[in-house]
């Protein structure tokens, strides 16, 4: 680790030690490489970056002794079995980790110092991980720590009888070192990366994993930063546990079914809400969050209404919601929601005059602290909408968000850089199916139909499928459910009555006529008939 200093950057330069282009730093009294991890202290000397790494590796390595290290309870026996040794450099203490190569010939020597700086001496072109040379080719298990004091503490606590090894430089080169020792290490049934459980070695060892032959790698899982803090604890066998209890690691997203039996049996509470009408209830089993559902029907059905009644069937019931209604203004979105406790269309002027002043505060009232409105008419930039929505549920602790419609969220794009609808429904789509399972909120959407070939349209009442939805295919298949509102407008005794309908329900598959909703157009209420499905 490179000693914390305040001392001037001068510039990057070539490591001679890891072959990296830029990864030497200098400053003004040492250097250090962020690709192997040197420390070394120049004491103001000018730098010969050709020549300094060489002198190191020329630099005749030192003798030290071999005794037990009190503080980090690692044993003498320990230390000797890993030729680890205390000793003197330049007048000041140090710790001396011998480096072998692959003909078990010493080569190098890892130099650290109380202040945690450190150096290397010798040859490290030519060294293998800490602790290779003990053991044989191959065998049952190898274990693999992020440095050399973790590797003894391992070790030790399985009586230095089954392979421990160690990267030299830390989680920073630890795949590098990896790849050199891939053929040896390939040899073991079982390779288990115990890192320090930091984010450096948390990534390491994900990197690590993904080079090492699939199925004999394992990641341990530890109750603290690294095997010499438990070792020092006192907690040995938590060090046992943590090298017996490794998992195996898959790459992300792979799941053996082996490993399902806790998603199998855990009960996963998804906060459900009920519909304001019995038959969509029956037929959907309310409004789940983390699930996006999709509202649709001939022009004049009366979607939004569809809408308003949902959003206001929940803020009755203390769910906030948001409201997103882009082909209106948020006055008009806050008269549809407050008519529908007074049983009013108060934003007809002549029906407004006559409802006490007092009536529609107590409306206002009722539903202000539980919904919220996006205000802006008209086209939206999808990724001001996103933004929208998530601090509407981050921030506003919003449930439920209500977006009417689609097409008018993506013509602004359209118009403007000539974009092809189909694909940006698509983007759109998919951008709000992931914010949905981000924010784990419900959300309703609303779109508009394509016209039907034939005689019959859906202003006449024919029945709507999933094929009749207007821009892409992206809307039925991103959806969790897809409902649509059917109404023959030209009906001398049935242009009130809206059938609902459900073309798609992933969650039970349970499709077909949910309900009956008459219109009363003089409260602008939607009631639900007599139908039982």
């Amino acid at each position: 680790m490179m000693e914390q200093s305040n001392e001037k950057f001068l510039r990057h330069a070539p490591c001679n030690n890891c072959g990296s282009r830029d990864n030497l730093a200098i400053y003004e009294n040492h250097t250090y490489c962020f690709g192997c991890r040197i420390y070394l202290k120049t004491d103001g000397q000018t730098l010969d970056l050709k020549t300094i790494n060489k002198k190191e590796k020329e630099h005749k390595m030192i003798t030290g002794k071999i005794e037990a290290l009190p503080k980090r309870k690692i044993t003498s026996e320990t230390c000797k079995v890993f030729n680890y040794e205390t000793g003197i450099y330049n007048g000041k203490h140090c710790h001396i980790s011998n480096y072998f190569d692959k003909q078990y010939n010493r080569v190098a020597q890892h130099i650290r110092f109380p202040d945690k700086s450190f150096i290397w001496i010798g040859d490290t072109d030519k060294i293998t991980l800490f602790g290779q040379n003990l053991w044989r080719d191959g065998g049952r298990m190898v274990v693999v720590t992020e440095g050399e004091l973790d590797a003894m503490s391992v070790s030790q606590c399985q009586n230095n009888k089954f392979p421990v090894v160690s990267v030299p430089s830390g989680a920073a080169s630890a795949k590098k070192y990896i790849l050199r020792e891939l053929e040896w290490l390939s040899k073991f049934e079982s390779i288990i990366l115990m890192f320090d459980q930091d984010q450096a070695g948390i990534t390491a060892s994900v990197e690590c994993a993904n080079i090492l032959p699939v199925r004999k790698v394992k990641i341990a899982k530890l109750q603290a930063k690294d095997p010499s803090e438990l070792l020092q604890a006192g907690k040995s066998n938590k060090i046992i546990d943590g090298v017996w209890e490794a998992k195996t690691f898959s790459p992300a997203g792979i799941v053996e079914g082996s490993e399902t039996k806790d998603l199998l049996l855990k009960d996963d509470y998804v906060e459900t809400y009920p519909y304001c009408w019995n038959g969509l209830n029956k037929k959907l089993s309310g409004i789940r969050l983390g699930e996006l559902n999709l509202l649709t029907g001939g022009t004049g059905t009366g979607k939004s209404q569809v809408c308003r009644e949902i959003a206001y069937g929940l803020i009755s019931k203390k769910i906030k919601v948001g409201y997103i209604a882009l082909e209106e203004s948020v006055k008009r979105s806050v008269q549809g929601i407050v008519s529908i406790p007074l049983n009013k269309l108060i934003h007809i002027p002549e029906v407004k005059k006559k409802i006490p002043k007092e009536e529609i505060i107590k409306a206002w009232e009722e539903v202000k602290n539980y919904v919220c409105f996006y205000d802006h008419f008209g086209s939206s930039n999808s990724d001001d909408l996103m933004n929208r929505i998530r601090y509407m549920v981050k921030a506003l602790d919003c449930k439920v968000i209500f977006l009417d419609h689609i097409s008018i969220c993506i013509s602004g794009i359209t118009s403007v850089d000539g974009g092809d609808e189909r694909r940006l429904i698509d983007n759109t789509m998919t951008s709000l199916r992931g914010l949905v399972e981000e924010l784990k909120c419900g959300m309703f959407i609303v779109s508009h139909l394509r016209r039907p070939e034939g005689k019959i349209s859906h202003e006449q009442g024919l029945q709507v499928s999933l094929a009749h939805l207007r821009g892409s295919h992206s809307l039925a298949t991103l959806s969790n459910q897809v409902i649509s509102f059917e109404r023959d407008q030209q009906s001398e005794d049935e242009s009130n009555i809206l059938t609902c309908r459900v073309l798609k329900n992933r969650f039970s598959g349970d499709t077909g006529i949910a309900t009956t909703l008459i219109y009363n157009k003089d409260t602008g209420r939607l009631t639900e008939g007599d139908f039982d499905g």
